[in-house]
């Protein structure tokens, strides 16, 4: 007898990685529940950087329009002395887009307003959080998970096939199994509060004091809102006033302005930072992604980059065992992502020590772009390639033209929940079509034209190579005609099986 499941994926935890994991799960026709234990929305500005790399990854959940509209980019930073002169400088090093890399600019949005447009996305696709309800225990076995939810209208026990614990820096689901969360607290204890304040104009970002960790604070104004984020660094221990009274006297004490007064507070949180990152991502059916598996310093504006990332990574897998792929294929994204958190921690520190110092600048390592899975054992070259394009990288766009004439972008081709197969100058039907695979190819009878030559450019192919891109954006596998065999097996091993009168 067939068990019955609830639904196939419980997630727990409604802030940027649950809601990024529920997007694709909805958009696949993955059943799911997202729990919230919060009566309401998070309803501050933290996380308030978005990064190239995840601007890239929201234009394929399609909402990176509606996350420009409601924020937008960082005004420049403005630096006073204490003789109150000052120099202005970019807060991001400039670099203007190219064809392989559309997006250059960090954006600034609040993190709350980026979580209202991921909701409405949601809603879009069938879906809304549950907010006000509470995972309060589980027990998994080789088939599925029990677990016990609190809210409002009782307790109840559900039964799923997988539990994701998306619920933050103190996750319950991460204590529950036990696993360690190894790191450091980084010596330096803050505030950050989203406030509305008169004294003090809009169109930069106002930083005192910046090399003295005792006096340093800085007010930038929070796109999309009429408010001003403050934030400095404040003592190890003690108790501080975070009213609009109390604000208004720390910036008068540390800016030596007693024009600017903090008319309302919206959001006020004093935090010591830390970094750590999880022992492990998995348990059986169980799986940490984000804050809950690595606490980032804001300073490299990695944390909720990364842990969108996260679920970007984790949602297509899920949802190709679901369908009948591997359960294999769920081990690889603890092997990919967990490094990665291992690297931006390094970053955020090393961007913290320089805030320290008042040297701090942002350039591309911030942007994510270059992060890569080449170790992966989803990362397939037949054969060996020693340069250019490998497989494990992010996937260039470029734009192109199709065979009707109308332009386009290789991301408008890779969009949405599917794999994309390209092949170049190759004999079109060595690879039968089959569910959940798009197959394109340049050349002569080929569908796509790339007349400006950036597809051959960004991608490095010789005639007669295919290039098979992930769901998630990142190449698979790079094969030669000669090696289909290799590319059929991998398309097998990653759910994407065999075709009738196909044979390996």
């Amino acid at each position: 007898m067939t068990e019955q499941f609830a639904a196939d994926v419980l997630i727990c935890g409604a802030g940027a990685a649950g809601l990024t994991l529920a997007i694709d799960l909805a958009r696949r026709g993955v059943s799911f529940r997202l729990i919230e234990k919060m009566d309401d929305p998070f309803r501050g500005s933290r996380g308030k950087g978005i990064q190239p790399r995840s601007q890239e990854i929201f234009e394929d959940l399609g909402i990176l329009d509606r996350i420009v509209a409601v924020g937008g980019i960082y005004p420049q930073q403005r630096e006073y002395r204490a003789d109150g002169s000052y120099t202005e400088s970019d807060v991001v090093e400039h670099q203007e887009p190219t064809p392989p890399e559309p997006y250059h600019l960090a954006l600034m949005v609040p993190q709350f307003l980026t979580e209202g447009v991921m909701r409405e996305r949601l809603l879009e696709l069938g879906h809304r959080p549950e907010f006000g309800c509470e995972l309060v225990g589980f027990e998994q076995d080789e088939n599925g998970v029990t677990a016990r939810l609190v809210s409002k209208a009782g307790e109840q026990s559900i039964r799923v096939r997988y539990l994701i614990g998306a619920d933050g820096g103190r996750s319950f689901v991460r204590h529950t199994l036990d696993i360690g969360f190894p790191g450091k607290t980084l010596g330096v204890r803050a505030i950050v509060a989203d406030v509305t304040l008169t004294g003090l104009g809009r169109d930069v970002w106002h930083r005192f004091a910046e090399s003295d960790m005792e006096r340093q604070i800085s007010l930038c104004p929070l796109a999309g809102t009429e408010m001003f984020q403050i934030q400095g660094p404040i003592p190890l221990e003690g108790e501080v006033d975070l009213t609009a009274e109390g604000l208004t006297a720390l910036v008068a004490a540390r800016t030596g302005w007693n024009d600017i007064v903090v008319r309302s507070v919206s959001w006020a949180s004093a935090f010591t930072m830390n970094g750590r990152l999880a022992d492990r991502y998995r348990v059986g059916r169980v799986f940490l992604m984000g804050d809950a598996a690595h606490i980032h310093p804001p300073t490299g504006g990695q944390g909720l980059n990364t842990s969108v990332q996260d679920a970007y990574n984790l949602g297509w897998k899920l949802a190709a065992v679901a369908a009948g792929a591997p359960d294999t294929l769920l081990d690889s994204y603890e092997d990919e992502r967990r490094p990665i958190a291992a690297a931006m921690l390094g970053l955020a520190t090393k961007l913290l020590d320089a805030l320290k110092r008042g040297e701090m600048r942002r350039g591309r390592e911030v942007h994510q772009i270059d992060i890569g899975y080449p170790e992966s054992a989803l990362a397939l070259e037949k054969p060996e390639r020693s340069g250019g394009l490998l497989a494990g990288d992010r996937a260039p766009d470029a734009p192109i033209r199709g065979a009707a004439g109308q332009p386009t972008r290789l991301f408008e081709l890779i969009k949405g929940p599917h794999w994309t197969l390209l092949g170049y100058e190759v004999a079109r039907d060595l690879v039968p079509a089959r569910p959940g695979l798009h197959i394109h190819s340049f050349g002569p009878q080929g569908d796509l034209i790339d007349d400006g030559g950036h597809f051959r450019e960004a991608y490095a192919l010789a005639p007669g190579d295919w290039v098979l891109v992930r769901p998630d954006g990142y190449v698979g596998a790079i094969v030669a005609s000669g090696e289909i065999e290799a590319l059929r097996t991998y398309l097998k091993d990653v759910g994407l099986g065999l075709v009738e009168g196909e044979r390996l």
